[in-house]
């Protein structure tokens, strides 16, 4: 006996389109229910790691042990594939949090990542610009502190002197992060560290990391973090322009308790020469612009280009913080499949929102 369908091509295929959504949509159920189940098994291991930074500050690389070090690198990767895709549905472990983001500095990659980093675990971050609080001037920076810890869960402070965010940490009741100072940048750290692995594997140990350029802040905890993650490091500065020696010792002790080593040198040649990763920065930072045609002059030499890329290891990666400057690096480097300039600005969210959930124990 025929059925009306046997006889209506269009009503079947409009049955079987039917049965088809519902099966895709059974599926996709499954899947998020899956994905849901281990991505908290996974929380759950990495939460070990970090337990221990709960209500802490993060100042600096130095700080974290190495079992810390990886487990927020490891959270960051699990941020990235939980919240890869947007919705409400997605956990907001920091609902009903807040934090104020001092900034004596501007930034682009700082604000907007951790601004909307926040936003995606549940809670809500305050801009305050130079325009809005001035810290130290027209109240002390201890009383600035214990203001704002009664009004926020966390603190985080985008500084000139690194003495400003360790006043601010001496006297806050909630946990600070260092978003950046005179001496340190370790958002910037995670972030790079982070694109490496997603290039080289989770396994960082026996690369070598090339530093070409001024010796600054963003060197100082690129260093440390390197050397901590069983890296090599191998460091080329001008004359005058070489990283603070208090933090080159502590980073030289570090790599021999971790197995690796660190050299220093002049010529840019040298620090590149066997490395898997070259990284560079700004030659003149913020309140420097006076100095712009004197650095010019004593960075000559240290471009990155693709003859200097060449003397690296095959396959070597190339990093920079930005903003960057054409005097720094060349444009066949910067945009060359080598460059992991894009990754590793997108991952100043993931590392943060590791950093943050961290620091108030919500993790799992």
């Amino acid at each position: 006996m025929s059925t009306e369908n046997d006889q209506n091509p269009s009503a079947l295929k409009s049955q079987v389109d039917n049965m088809l959504r519902a099966s895709t949509a059974a599926v996709k159920s499954v899947q998020t229910v899956v994905k849901t189940e281990v991505a908290k098994r996974f929380a759950s291991t990495v939460a070990k790691n970090v337990k221990s930074l709960e209500g802490k500050h993060f100042m600096s690389i130095d700080k974290l042990s190495n079992d810390e070090l990886d487990g927020l690198l490891q959270l960051a990767h699990h941020f990235k594939e939980v919240y890869a895709e947007k919705g409400p549905h997605l956990p907001k472990p920091l609902h009903g949090h807040s934090m104020s983001m001092i900034f004596q500095k501007r930034s682009t990659r700082t604000r907007v990542s951790t601004e909307t980093g926040m936003a995606l675990l549940g809670g809500h971050a305050l801009f305050l610009g130079p325009s809005d609080i001035q810290l130290g001037v027209n109240e002390s920076m201890k009383d600035t502190a214990l203001v704002l810890s009664r009004f926020n869960s966390l603190v985080l402070a985008r500084v000139h002197g690194h003495k400003d965010v360790v006043e601010l940490a001496e006297y806050s009741q909630v946990p600070i992060i260092n978003a950046l100072s005179d001496l340190h940048h370790p958002l910037q750290t995670l972030a790079d560290l982070m694109a490496l692995q997603q290039r080289f594997g989770m396994d960082l140990s026996g690369k070598t990391v090339a530093w070409v350029g001024d010796g600054n802040n963003v060197l100082h905890d690129l260093m440390l973090g390197s050397v901590k993650m069983g890296m090599n490091v191998q460091i080329a500065t001008p004359n005058g322009f070489e990283p603070d020696a208090e933090i080159l010792a502590i980073t030289k002790t570090l790599a021999e308790e971790n197995g690796v080593s660190v050299m220093t040198t002049t010529i840019a040649d040298d620090a590149v020469k066997g490395a898997d990763v070259v990284v560079t920065d700004t030659w003149v930072s913020m309140g420097q612009e006076e100095e712009y045609a004197q650095r010019m002059k004593e960075f000559d030499g240290y471009q990155v280009n693709s003859e200097l890329m060449a003397k690296a290891n095959d396959g070597a990666v190339f990093l920079h913080c930005l903003p960057r400057h054409p005097e720094e690096v060349t444009d066949e480097v910067f945009y060359s499949d080598a460059s992991l300039v894009f990754p590793e600005a997108e991952n100043r969210m993931w590392t943060v929102m590791a950093v943050m959930a961290a620091q108030l124990g919500r993790v799992e």
